[in-house]
Protein backbone atom coordinates (compact mmCIF):
# COMPACT_ATOMS: atom_id res chain seq x y z
CA UNK A 1 0.00 0.00 0.00
CA UNK A 2 1.28 3.69 -1.00
CA UNK A 3 1.70 5.44 2.37
CA UNK A 4 1.91 9.56 2.99
CA UNK A 5 2.19 11.89 5.35
CA UNK A 6 0.75 15.07 5.74
CA UNK A 7 1.54 17.83 8.27
CA UNK A 8 1.04 21.29 7.08
CA UNK A 9 0.63 24.76 8.40
CA UNK A 10 -1.06 26.27 5.44
CA UNK A 11 -3.74 23.94 5.32
CA UNK A 12 -5.57 25.02 2.04
CA UNK A 13 -6.61 22.32 0.27
CA UNK A 14 -5.37 19.65 2.20
CA UNK A 15 -9.06 17.76 2.91
CA UNK A 16 -9.41 17.65 -0.88
CA UNK A 17 -5.82 16.41 -1.53
CA UNK A 18 -6.29 13.89 0.99
CA UNK A 19 -9.90 12.79 -0.03
CA UNK A 20 -8.31 12.06 -3.36
CA UNK A 21 -5.37 10.13 -1.59
CA UNK A 22 -8.06 8.02 -0.16
CA UNK A 23 -9.64 7.52 -3.26
CA UNK A 24 -6.31 6.18 -4.86
CA UNK A 25 -5.76 3.64 -1.91
CA UNK A 26 -3.38 5.89 0.01
CA UNK A 27 -3.01 5.39 3.88
CA UNK A 28 -2.56 8.15 5.49
CA UNK A 29 -0.76 9.26 8.50
CA UNK A 30 -0.55 12.98 9.77
CA UNK A 31 0.56 15.13 13.11
CA UNK A 32 -0.85 17.58 15.21
CA UNK A 33 -3.08 20.37 14.00
CA UNK A 34 -3.47 18.71 10.54
CA UNK A 35 -4.75 15.35 11.73
CA UNK A 36 -7.56 16.74 14.06
CA UNK A 37 -8.42 18.99 10.72
CA UNK A 38 -8.43 15.52 8.75
CA UNK A 39 -10.42 13.43 11.02
CA UNK A 40 -12.96 16.25 11.51
CA UNK A 41 -13.34 15.82 7.63
CA UNK A 42 -13.99 12.17 8.17
CA UNK A 43 -10.92 11.39 6.35
CA UNK A 44 -9.11 8.11 7.71
CA UNK A 45 -5.76 9.39 8.72
CA UNK A 46 -3.59 7.79 11.22
CA UNK A 47 -1.00 9.57 13.22
CA UNK A 48 2.59 8.92 12.70
CA UNK A 49 3.01 8.42 16.72
CA UNK A 50 1.37 5.20 15.11
CA UNK A 51 4.46 4.19 12.55
CA UNK A 52 7.08 5.81 15.24
CA UNK A 53 5.89 4.07 18.37
CA UNK A 54 6.88 7.06 19.95
CA UNK A 55 4.70 9.68 21.30
CA UNK A 56 5.09 13.65 20.59
CA UNK A 57 7.19 15.68 22.96
CA UNK A 58 8.36 18.96 24.21
CA UNK A 59 4.69 20.06 23.27
CA UNK A 60 5.22 19.08 19.45
CA UNK A 61 8.87 19.65 19.46
CA UNK A 62 9.67 16.03 17.96
CA UNK A 63 7.06 14.15 16.37
CA UNK A 64 8.82 13.13 13.18
CA UNK A 65 12.43 12.81 14.00
CA UNK A 66 12.93 9.23 14.07
CA UNK A 67 14.42 6.05 11.60
CA UNK A 68 11.09 5.01 11.53
CA UNK A 69 9.79 7.26 9.44
CA UNK A 70 13.03 8.82 7.82
CA UNK A 71 14.38 5.34 6.75
CA UNK A 72 11.09 4.86 5.22
CA UNK A 73 11.34 8.03 3.00
CA UNK A 74 14.90 7.33 2.50
CA UNK A 75 15.42 3.81 1.14
CA UNK A 76 16.37 3.05 -2.29
CA UNK A 77 13.43 1.14 -3.59
CA UNK A 78 16.17 0.05 -6.56
CA UNK A 79 18.33 -0.98 -3.75
CA UNK A 80 18.26 -4.16 -2.89
CA UNK A 81 20.08 -3.76 0.42
CA UNK A 82 18.54 -0.73 1.72
CA UNK A 83 15.02 -2.74 1.11
CA UNK A 84 16.35 -5.82 3.23
CA UNK A 85 17.80 -3.54 5.63
CA UNK A 86 14.32 -1.33 5.98
CA UNK A 87 12.29 -4.76 6.43
CA UNK A 88 14.49 -6.35 9.28
CA UNK A 89 14.15 -3.50 11.43
CA UNK A 90 10.38 -3.26 10.91
CA UNK A 91 10.21 -0.18 9.01
CA UNK A 92 7.62 0.17 5.79
CA UNK A 93 8.44 2.74 2.71
CA UNK A 94 6.69 5.92 2.75
CA UNK A 95 5.91 6.86 -0.43
CA UNK A 96 4.26 10.42 -0.50
CA UNK A 97 4.97 13.60 1.46
CA UNK A 98 2.70 16.93 1.97
CA UNK A 99 4.80 19.36 3.80
CA UNK A 100 4.62 22.97 4.85
CA UNK A 101 6.56 25.01 7.12
CA UNK A 102 5.65 26.82 9.79
CA UNK A 103 4.48 30.58 9.46
CA UNK A 104 7.87 32.05 10.58
CA UNK A 105 7.40 34.98 8.01
CA UNK A 106 3.92 35.82 9.52
CA UNK A 107 5.54 35.40 13.12
CA UNK A 108 7.96 37.66 12.52
CA UNK A 109 6.62 40.34 10.35
CA UNK A 110 5.07 41.26 13.90
CA UNK A 111 7.17 44.06 15.29
CA UNK A 112 5.48 42.94 19.05
CA UNK A 113 6.96 39.31 18.46
CA UNK A 114 10.01 38.70 21.17
CA UNK A 115 13.03 36.23 19.98
CA UNK A 116 11.39 32.98 22.51
CA UNK A 117 8.09 32.98 19.82
CA UNK A 118 10.30 33.69 16.93
CA UNK A 119 12.70 30.20 18.03
CA UNK A 120 9.64 28.46 18.66
CA UNK A 121 8.16 29.47 15.24
CA UNK A 122 11.56 27.41 13.58
CA UNK A 123 10.23 24.11 12.42
CA UNK A 124 12.61 21.49 12.75
CA UNK A 125 10.90 18.46 11.44
CA UNK A 126 9.17 19.66 8.84
CA UNK A 127 12.54 20.66 6.40
CA UNK A 128 13.75 17.43 7.62
CA UNK A 129 10.92 15.83 5.83
CA UNK A 130 10.85 18.03 3.06
CA UNK A 131 14.88 17.35 2.53
CA UNK A 132 14.57 13.73 3.08
CA UNK A 133 11.86 13.54 0.30
CA UNK A 134 13.45 16.02 -2.40
CA UNK A 135 16.73 13.68 -1.74
CA UNK A 136 14.68 10.56 -2.34
CA UNK A 137 12.55 11.85 -5.31
CA UNK A 138 12.93 8.79 -7.58
CA UNK A 139 11.06 7.24 -5.07
CA UNK A 140 9.20 9.49 -3.33
CA UNK A 141 6.99 12.34 -3.93
CA UNK A 142 7.15 15.74 -2.19
CA UNK A 143 4.46 18.33 -2.01
CA UNK A 144 5.49 21.61 -0.25
CA UNK A 145 2.61 23.86 -2.44
CA UNK A 146 -0.89 23.78 -2.27
CA UNK A 147 -0.98 25.21 -5.98
CA UNK A 148 0.62 21.98 -7.14
CA UNK A 149 -1.84 19.80 -5.68
CA UNK A 150 -4.39 19.74 -8.17
CA UNK A 151 -2.05 19.41 -10.86
CA UNK A 152 -0.16 16.51 -9.46
CA UNK A 153 -3.38 14.72 -9.22
CA UNK A 154 -4.33 14.90 -12.39
CA UNK A 155 -1.41 13.83 -13.77
CA UNK A 156 -1.62 10.68 -11.33
CA UNK A 157 -5.58 10.04 -12.77
CA UNK A 158 -4.70 10.50 -16.43
CA UNK A 159 -1.12 8.45 -16.39
CA UNK A 160 -1.36 6.24 -13.30
CA UNK A 161 1.35 8.11 -11.81
CA UNK A 162 3.73 11.04 -11.40
CA UNK A 163 6.39 11.34 -13.66
CA UNK A 164 10.23 11.68 -13.10
CA UNK A 165 10.41 15.08 -14.61
CA UNK A 166 7.42 16.08 -12.37
CA UNK A 167 9.00 14.50 -9.25
CA UNK A 168 11.82 15.88 -9.94
CA UNK A 169 10.64 19.10 -10.28
CA UNK A 170 8.80 19.24 -7.25
CA UNK A 171 12.06 18.40 -5.28
CA UNK A 172 13.61 21.21 -6.56
CA UNK A 173 10.87 23.26 -5.47
CA UNK A 174 10.80 21.81 -2.10
CA UNK A 175 14.52 22.34 -1.79
CA UNK A 176 13.34 26.31 -2.95
CA UNK A 177 10.87 26.26 -0.39
CA UNK A 178 13.31 24.87 2.46
CA UNK A 179 16.19 27.14 1.56
CA UNK A 180 14.40 30.13 1.60
CA UNK A 181 12.86 29.65 4.96
CA UNK A 182 16.43 28.95 6.64
CA UNK A 183 17.40 32.43 4.78
CA UNK A 184 14.60 34.11 6.16
CA UNK A 185 15.73 32.77 9.94
CA UNK A 186 19.06 33.87 9.04
CA UNK A 187 18.17 37.27 8.11
CA UNK A 188 16.43 37.58 11.74
CA UNK A 189 19.00 36.27 13.56
CA UNK A 190 21.94 37.94 11.94
CA UNK A 191 24.21 40.74 13.38
CA UNK A 192 22.54 43.67 11.54
CA UNK A 193 25.87 45.49 12.19
CA UNK A 194 27.67 42.89 9.85
CA UNK A 195 27.44 44.86 6.52
CA UNK A 196 29.66 42.40 4.70
CA UNK A 197 28.66 39.03 6.03
CA UNK A 198 30.92 36.02 3.99
CA UNK A 199 27.46 34.37 2.93
CA UNK A 200 24.38 36.28 1.85
CA UNK A 201 21.26 34.71 0.86
CA UNK A 202 18.54 36.58 -0.04
CA UNK A 203 14.95 34.96 -0.68
CA UNK A 204 13.23 36.15 -3.30
CA UNK A 205 9.42 35.54 -4.53
CA UNK A 206 8.27 35.90 -7.63
CA UNK A 207 5.15 38.52 -7.99
CA UNK A 208 4.46 38.56 -11.37
CA UNK A 209 5.46 37.37 -15.00
CA UNK A 210 6.12 40.36 -17.54
CA UNK A 211 5.03 40.31 -20.80
CA UNK A 212 8.56 41.54 -21.85
CA UNK A 213 12.03 42.97 -20.52
CA UNK A 214 13.65 45.76 -21.58
CA UNK A 215 12.97 44.82 -25.17
CA UNK A 216 10.43 42.19 -26.79
CA UNK A 217 13.14 40.27 -27.52
CA UNK A 218 13.85 39.47 -23.52
CA UNK A 219 11.59 37.92 -20.99
CA UNK A 220 11.05 39.02 -17.57
CA UNK A 221 9.76 38.97 -14.29
CA UNK A 222 9.26 40.67 -11.17
CA UNK A 223 10.41 39.31 -7.60
CA UNK A 224 10.04 40.89 -4.53
CA UNK A 225 12.37 40.16 -1.55
CA UNK A 226 10.55 38.00 1.48
CA UNK A 227 11.50 39.86 4.21
CA UNK A 228 10.53 39.83 8.28
CA UNK A 229 12.05 43.11 9.02
CA UNK A 230 11.75 45.01 6.07
CA UNK A 231 8.86 46.61 3.91
CA UNK A 232 10.40 48.36 0.71
CA UNK A 233 8.73 49.42 -2.81
CA UNK A 234 7.78 46.71 -4.47
CA UNK A 235 6.35 45.21 -1.43
CA UNK A 236 4.55 48.14 -0.89
CA UNK A 237 3.23 48.81 -4.65
CA UNK A 238 -0.28 49.04 -5.65
CA UNK A 239 -1.61 49.56 -8.87
CA UNK A 240 -4.94 51.43 -8.90
CA UNK A 241 -5.40 52.20 -12.40
CA UNK A 242 -4.48 51.20 -15.90
CA UNK A 243 -2.18 48.78 -17.71
CA UNK A 244 -0.15 46.27 -16.06
CA UNK A 245 3.27 47.23 -15.53
CA UNK A 246 6.07 46.69 -18.28
CA UNK A 247 9.97 45.86 -16.92
CA UNK A 248 10.61 49.73 -17.98
CA UNK A 249 7.98 51.05 -16.32
CA UNK A 250 8.96 49.55 -13.06
CA UNK A 251 12.74 50.65 -13.36
CA UNK A 252 11.25 54.34 -14.35
CA UNK A 253 9.04 54.10 -11.04
CA UNK A 254 11.82 53.34 -9.32
CA UNK A 255 13.53 55.88 -10.24
CA UNK A 256 11.12 58.55 -9.66
CA UNK A 257 10.45 57.27 -6.36
CA UNK A 258 13.66 57.18 -5.69
CA UNK A 259 14.09 61.00 -6.52
CA UNK A 260 11.02 62.62 -4.83
CA UNK A 261 11.49 60.84 -1.60
CA UNK A 262 14.78 62.51 -1.20
CA UNK A 263 13.09 66.07 -1.17
CA UNK A 264 11.28 67.00 2.10
CA UNK A 265 9.21 69.65 0.25
CA UNK A 266 6.32 68.90 -1.87
CA UNK A 267 7.75 67.64 -4.90
CA UNK A 268 7.68 65.85 -8.39
CA UNK A 269 9.74 64.49 -10.95
CA UNK A 270 9.37 63.16 -14.48
CA UNK A 271 11.36 60.49 -15.62
CA UNK A 272 12.01 59.41 -19.04
CA UNK A 273 14.46 56.20 -19.32
CA UNK A 274 15.47 56.46 -15.72
CA UNK A 275 16.10 60.11 -15.94
CA UNK A 276 15.04 62.92 -14.78
CA UNK A 277 13.68 65.56 -17.40
CA UNK A 278 11.83 67.31 -15.03
CA UNK A 279 12.05 68.19 -10.69
CA UNK A 280 10.56 71.05 -8.91
CA UNK A 281 9.95 71.58 -5.29
CA UNK A 282 6.93 74.14 -4.54
CA UNK A 283 4.33 74.24 -1.88
CA UNK A 284 1.55 74.31 -4.22
CA UNK A 285 1.53 70.81 -5.68
CA UNK A 286 0.10 72.00 -8.46
CA UNK A 287 2.84 74.77 -9.34
CA UNK A 288 5.68 72.06 -8.70
CA UNK A 289 4.35 69.92 -11.61
CA UNK A 290 3.86 72.84 -13.91
CA UNK A 291 7.62 73.59 -13.34
CA UNK A 292 8.94 70.13 -13.27
CA UNK A 293 6.41 69.65 -16.46
CA UNK A 294 8.45 72.97 -18.40
CA UNK A 295 11.47 71.40 -17.48
CA UNK A 296 11.89 69.92 -20.84
CA UNK A 297 7.98 69.39 -22.35
CA UNK A 298 9.36 67.60 -25.10
CA UNK A 299 11.01 64.50 -23.12
CA UNK A 300 7.89 64.30 -20.63
CA UNK A 301 5.64 63.07 -23.04
CA UNK A 302 5.58 59.44 -22.44
CA UNK A 303 7.21 59.56 -19.21
CA UNK A 304 6.88 58.86 -15.73
CA UNK A 305 5.68 61.24 -13.08
CA UNK A 306 6.06 61.03 -9.72
CA UNK A 307 5.16 62.82 -6.87
CA UNK A 308 5.70 63.18 -2.80
CA UNK A 309 2.37 63.97 -1.65
CA UNK A 310 -1.38 63.03 -2.35
CA UNK A 311 -2.64 63.65 -5.84
CA UNK A 312 -5.63 65.12 -5.59
CA UNK A 313 -8.83 65.66 -8.16
CA UNK A 314 -7.38 69.64 -8.68
CA UNK A 315 -4.23 68.44 -10.04
CA UNK A 316 -5.62 65.20 -11.36
CA UNK A 317 -7.38 67.41 -14.33
CA UNK A 318 -3.79 69.26 -15.38
CA UNK A 319 -1.97 65.78 -15.02
CA UNK A 320 -4.33 64.50 -17.74
CA UNK A 321 -3.61 67.31 -20.11
CA UNK A 322 -0.26 65.72 -20.95
CA UNK A 323 0.19 62.37 -21.98
CA UNK A 324 2.13 60.19 -19.26
CA UNK A 325 2.53 56.67 -19.17
CA UNK A 326 2.50 56.08 -15.15
CA UNK A 327 1.88 58.10 -12.34
CA UNK A 328 2.76 57.31 -8.89
CA UNK A 329 2.16 58.94 -5.23
CA UNK A 330 1.73 57.68 -1.61
CA UNK A 331 -1.73 58.38 -2.36
CA UNK A 332 -4.38 58.89 -4.83
CA UNK A 333 -8.06 60.12 -3.64
CA UNK A 334 -10.83 58.41 -4.85
CA UNK A 335 -11.89 61.72 -6.93
CA UNK A 336 -8.42 61.69 -8.48
CA UNK A 337 -8.93 58.41 -9.80
CA UNK A 338 -11.69 59.41 -11.39
CA UNK A 339 -10.49 61.96 -13.46
CA UNK A 340 -7.60 59.54 -14.24
CA UNK A 341 -10.08 56.81 -15.55
CA UNK A 342 -10.50 59.45 -18.28
CA UNK A 343 -7.07 57.67 -19.36
CA UNK A 344 -7.79 53.94 -19.28
CA UNK A 345 -3.92 52.89 -20.44
CA UNK A 346 -2.79 55.22 -17.88
CA UNK A 347 -1.00 53.12 -15.19
CA UNK A 348 -1.72 54.43 -11.86
CA UNK A 349 0.58 53.34 -8.63
CA UNK A 350 0.32 54.46 -4.94
CA UNK A 351 3.19 53.46 -2.68
CA UNK A 352 2.11 54.68 0.91
CA UNK A 353 4.66 56.62 2.87
CA UNK A 354 7.92 57.16 0.85
CA UNK A 355 11.30 57.51 3.14
CA UNK A 356 13.97 59.18 2.09
CA UNK A 357 17.10 56.77 1.35
CA UNK A 358 19.23 58.08 4.84
CA UNK A 359 15.91 57.16 7.32
CA UNK A 360 16.30 53.15 5.35
CA UNK A 361 18.07 50.77 7.64
CA UNK A 362 21.26 49.90 6.93
CA UNK A 363 21.83 46.26 6.32
CA UNK A 364 23.16 43.52 4.45
CA UNK A 365 19.70 43.40 2.59
CA UNK A 366 19.33 46.85 1.84
CA UNK A 367 22.73 47.22 0.17
CA UNK A 368 22.85 48.60 -3.34
CA UNK A 369 23.15 45.16 -5.45
CA UNK A 370 24.60 45.15 -9.14
CA UNK A 371 24.68 41.57 -10.76
CA UNK A 372 27.67 41.22 -12.90
CA UNK A 373 28.87 38.07 -15.01
CA UNK A 374 29.08 35.92 -12.30
CA UNK A 375 28.84 37.59 -9.05
CA UNK A 376 27.31 40.87 -7.33
CA UNK A 377 29.11 43.77 -6.46
CA UNK A 378 27.35 45.19 -2.80
CA UNK A 379 28.24 48.86 -1.50
CA UNK A 380 26.11 50.84 0.71
CA UNK A 381 23.62 53.21 -1.06
CA UNK A 382 24.52 56.96 -1.62
CA UNK A 383 22.63 58.25 0.87
CA UNK A 384 23.36 61.72 2.42
CA UNK A 385 20.99 63.53 4.69
CA UNK A 386 20.78 67.44 4.49
CA UNK A 387 22.08 67.72 7.91
CA UNK A 388 25.39 66.02 6.29
CA UNK A 389 25.95 68.24 3.49
CA UNK A 390 28.90 70.36 4.18
CA UNK A 391 29.43 73.44 2.27
CA UNK A 392 32.65 75.44 1.76
CA UNK A 393 32.56 79.10 -0.60
CA UNK A 394 35.91 79.03 -2.44
CA UNK A 395 34.91 82.14 -4.78
CA UNK A 396 35.36 85.43 -4.05
CA UNK A 397 31.65 86.04 -3.85
CA UNK A 398 29.71 84.17 -1.58
CA UNK A 399 26.26 82.90 -3.23
CA UNK A 400 23.20 84.72 -2.28
CA UNK A 401 20.39 83.39 -0.33
CA UNK A 402 18.26 82.62 -3.16
CA UNK A 403 21.15 80.89 -4.69
CA UNK A 404 22.26 78.73 -1.86
CA UNK A 405 18.44 77.60 -1.71
CA UNK A 406 18.93 76.41 -5.55
CA UNK A 407 22.19 75.29 -5.09
CA UNK A 408 20.94 72.70 -2.24
CA UNK A 409 18.34 71.60 -4.43
CA UNK A 410 20.35 71.17 -7.26
CA UNK A 411 22.73 69.22 -5.45
CA UNK A 412 19.94 67.31 -4.25
CA UNK A 413 18.35 66.23 -7.65
CA UNK A 414 22.25 65.81 -9.25
CA UNK A 415 23.22 62.36 -7.39
CA UNK A 416 19.59 60.90 -8.86
CA UNK A 417 21.49 61.54 -12.75
CA UNK A 418 23.13 59.36 -14.36
CA UNK A 419 27.04 60.31 -14.66
CA UNK A 420 28.62 62.15 -15.75
CA UNK A 421 25.74 64.50 -14.55
CA UNK A 422 24.94 68.39 -14.83
CA UNK A 423 21.98 70.04 -12.71
CA UNK A 424 20.88 73.88 -13.80
CA UNK A 425 18.20 74.80 -11.56
CA UNK A 426 16.00 77.91 -10.90
CA UNK A 427 13.47 78.80 -8.25
CA UNK A 428 13.79 75.58 -6.92
CA UNK A 429 13.27 73.68 -10.27
CA UNK A 430 15.62 71.90 -12.66
CA UNK A 431 15.74 73.78 -15.88
CA UNK A 432 18.06 71.82 -17.64
CA UNK A 433 20.34 68.49 -17.18
CA UNK A 434 23.21 66.70 -18.68
CA UNK A 435 23.49 62.93 -18.31
CA UNK A 436 25.42 60.07 -19.37
CA UNK A 437 28.11 62.16 -21.07
CA UNK A 438 31.47 61.04 -21.07
CA UNK A 439 33.38 64.41 -20.81
CA UNK A 440 31.82 66.59 -17.91
CA UNK A 441 32.23 69.67 -20.84
CA UNK A 442 29.97 68.27 -22.92
CA UNK A 443 27.08 67.44 -20.18
CA UNK A 444 27.37 71.54 -19.15
CA UNK A 445 27.12 71.99 -22.99
CA UNK A 446 24.25 69.98 -23.08
CA UNK A 447 22.59 71.37 -19.89
CA UNK A 448 22.97 74.88 -21.33
CA UNK A 449 21.31 73.64 -24.31
CA UNK A 450 18.34 72.07 -23.16
CA UNK A 451 17.41 74.98 -20.74
CA UNK A 452 17.77 77.62 -23.42
CA UNK A 453 17.01 81.13 -22.17
CA UNK A 454 16.45 79.60 -18.75
CA UNK A 455 19.83 78.85 -18.44
CA UNK A 456 20.20 82.75 -17.64
CA UNK A 457 20.62 83.42 -13.47
CA UNK A 458 19.98 79.39 -12.93
CA UNK A 459 22.82 77.49 -10.80
CA UNK A 460 24.80 74.77 -11.41
CA UNK A 461 25.19 71.00 -9.54
CA UNK A 462 28.29 68.51 -11.07
CA UNK A 463 28.38 65.21 -9.35
CA UNK A 464 32.23 65.39 -9.42
CA UNK A 465 34.92 67.74 -9.59
CA UNK A 466 35.70 69.86 -12.97
CA UNK A 467 38.63 67.98 -14.12
CA UNK A 468 39.77 71.46 -16.50
CA UNK A 469 37.79 74.88 -16.06
CA UNK A 470 36.45 74.53 -19.22
CA UNK A 471 33.36 73.46 -17.79
CA UNK A 472 33.01 76.50 -15.89
CA UNK A 473 33.06 78.91 -19.19
CA UNK A 474 30.75 76.73 -20.46
CA UNK A 475 28.69 77.57 -17.41
CA UNK A 476 29.39 81.01 -17.76
CA UNK A 477 28.79 81.47 -21.61
CA UNK A 478 24.79 79.99 -20.72
CA UNK A 479 24.90 82.91 -18.06
CA UNK A 480 24.96 80.39 -14.79
CA UNK A 481 25.18 82.42 -11.42
CA UNK A 482 26.90 79.57 -8.70
CA UNK A 483 27.96 76.46 -9.08
CA UNK A 484 28.15 73.56 -6.29
CA UNK A 485 30.31 70.56 -7.03
CA UNK A 486 32.56 68.23 -4.83
CA UNK A 487 35.90 69.51 -5.38
CA UNK A 488 39.14 67.69 -5.61
CA UNK A 489 40.75 68.13 -8.71
CA UNK A 490 44.18 68.46 -9.10
CA UNK A 491 43.08 72.27 -11.02
CA UNK A 492 40.60 73.13 -8.38
CA UNK A 493 42.31 76.53 -8.81
CA UNK A 494 41.82 77.22 -12.27
CA UNK A 495 38.45 76.33 -12.16
CA UNK A 496 38.17 78.83 -9.00
CA UNK A 497 40.03 81.09 -11.01
CA UNK A 498 37.80 80.76 -13.85
CA UNK A 499 34.33 81.03 -11.10
CA UNK A 500 35.90 84.12 -10.26
CA UNK A 501 37.00 85.55 -13.51
CA UNK A 502 32.84 85.43 -14.74
CA UNK A 503 31.79 86.54 -10.87
CA UNK A 504 30.27 82.97 -10.18
CA UNK A 505 30.12 82.56 -6.44
CA UNK A 506 31.44 78.60 -6.34
CA UNK A 507 31.03 75.86 -3.03
CA UNK A 508 32.79 72.83 -2.59
CA UNK A 509 30.97 69.92 -0.98
CA UNK A 510 33.59 67.59 -0.73
CA UNK A 511 31.49 64.61 -1.40
CA UNK A 512 30.95 63.43 -5.00
CA UNK A 513 27.54 61.72 -6.21
CA UNK A 514 28.52 59.48 -8.94
CA UNK A 515 25.57 57.31 -10.40
CA UNK A 516 27.03 54.54 -12.92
Amino acid sequence: MVRAILSVSDKTGIIELAKDLVSKGVEIFSTGGTLTVLREADIPAKSVTDITGFPEIMEGRVKTLHPQIHGGILARRSRPDDMQEIAALGIEPIDIVVVNLYPFEETVSNPNTDLSTALENIDIGGPTLIRAAAKNFVDVLVLTDPQDYQSVLEEWSQHGQVSQQTRRWLAAKAFAHVSAYDALINRYLAAEEELFPNIVTIPLRKVQDLVYGENPHQRAALYAEVSPRYTGLVQKLRQVGGRDLSFNNILDLYAAVSVVADFLGPTVTIIKHGIPCGLATNPDLQVAFERALAGDPVSAFGGIVGVNREIDAGLAEVMTQTHFDLIVAPSITEEAKQVFSKKRRLRLLEVGEMKPSWEEPLTPWTLDWRRINGGFLAQTMDAVSPDEVTTRVVTERQPTLEETTDLLFAWRAVEHVRSNAIVLAKDLSMVGVGSGQTSRVDAVRHAVEKAGPRAEGSVMASDAFFPFPDGIEEAAKGGVTAVIQPGGSIRDEEVIRAANKHGIAMVFTGTRHFKH
